[in-house]
C-alpha cells in the first residue's frame, strides 16, 4: 500500500518528527511505500486565494469554492496544489501527524486542508460521508498534546479528546468518505518520561502496521481527477 504522511511541525528535533520518522520506517519495513508532505520543510503556503488557480471562472467576483470546481474541471490548480493532490490521489492511506495547538491543528495544516482537499477533487455535491469520494482510502490522525490524559476527559478542563478532534476527524476525514481509524494521541508528549515516549513510538508503529494489514478498503474505487506526478512514490532517503 502507498501511505501519504501529511506532517505539520516546524522543528526537526520535536517528538512529532520522531513519530514521523518511526512511521516511515515501520511502513517501509512492512513492505509498503511512504511519502511525506513535510509542510514546513517544503514551505507550503496555507493561505488560500486567487493564486491557487491558473485562471478564473469569474474575474469579477471571487468565490473560492466555485474557482476550485473550475480548476478541477480544467486542470487549473497552481503547481503546489497539483503536487499535493497527486500525492493524495495516489495514496491508499493518509496519515495526518501534528501537534494540538489551541485545540486544533497548526494553521499550516488547516491551510493544506482548505487548499488541497478542494471542491471538485475531494468532495462534490451528493458525495460526502458514506458516499464520499475517498471510500477506498484509509486514514489515521496522530496527535501530540501538551496536556495530560486527565485534562482531555468529560471532567477535565479541555473536554473529551473526541470532541476536541471532531472538526478534523468527523468534518474532514469522515466527510470525504475516508475509512478513518481511531485517532492515536500522545498525551503530554513534552513532559513524559523517555520510556513513555518510546512506548508511544512503538505503539504508533504497531497501529500503522495493523491498519495497513487490513489492505485496501471495500469502498468503491473512484477515478481521481489527477494522476500522481512521475516519481511521486520514489523512496526518499
Amino acid at each position: 500500500m502507498k501511505v501519504l504522511i501529511v506532517y505539520a511541525h516546524p522543528e526537526p528535533s520535536s517528538f512529532c518528527a520522531a513519530l514521523k520518522d518511526a512511521a516511515v520506517e515501520a511502513i517501509r519495513e512492512g513492505g509498503h511505500d511512504a511519502i511525506v508532505s513535510d509542510l514546513y520543510a517544503e514551505g507550503f503556503n496555507p493561505v488560500a486565494g486567487r493564486h491557487d488557480f491558473l485562471d478564473a471562472a469569474d474575474t469579477k467576483r471571487f468565490h473560492y469554492q466555485n474557482e476550485q470546481l473550475h480548476a478541477a474541471r480544467t486542470s487549473g490548480f497552481a503547481d503546489e496544489i497539483v503536487r499535493e493532490q497527486a500525492r493524495v490521489a495516489a495514496a491508499d492511506a493518509i496519515v495526518f501527524l501534528f501537534p494540538l495547538w489551541w485545540g486544533g491543528p497548526p494553521a499550516i495544516l488547516k491551510g493544506w486542508i482548505d487548499r488541497v482537499l478542494a471542491y471538485g477533487f475531494a468532495y462534490v455535491d451528493g458525495r460526502r460521508f458514506d458516499s464520499g469520494l475517498f471510500q477506498s482510502k484509509r486514514s489515521l490522525l496522530c496527535v501530540t498534546t501538551g496536556g495530560t490524559p486527565a485534562r482531555f476527559t468529560a471532567e477535565g478542563v479541555y473536554g473529551e479528546i473526541d470532541k476536541v478532534l471532531w472538526p478534523i476527524q468527523r468534518l474532514t476525514l469522515d466527510y470525504m468518505g475516508l475509512a478513518a481509524e481511531e485517532p492515536f494521541v500522545c498525551y503530554a508528549a513534552p513532559r513524559v518520561e523517555p520510556e513513555v515516549r518510546a512506548s508511544y513510538l512503538q505503539t504508533f508503529s504497531d497501529r500503522l502496521i495493523t491498519m495497513l494489514g487490513k489492505g485496501p478498503t471495500a469502498g468503491p474505487q473512484e477515478t481521481a481527477p489527477l494522476l500522481a506526478e512521475p516519481g511521486a512514490w520514489t523512496r526518499q532517503a
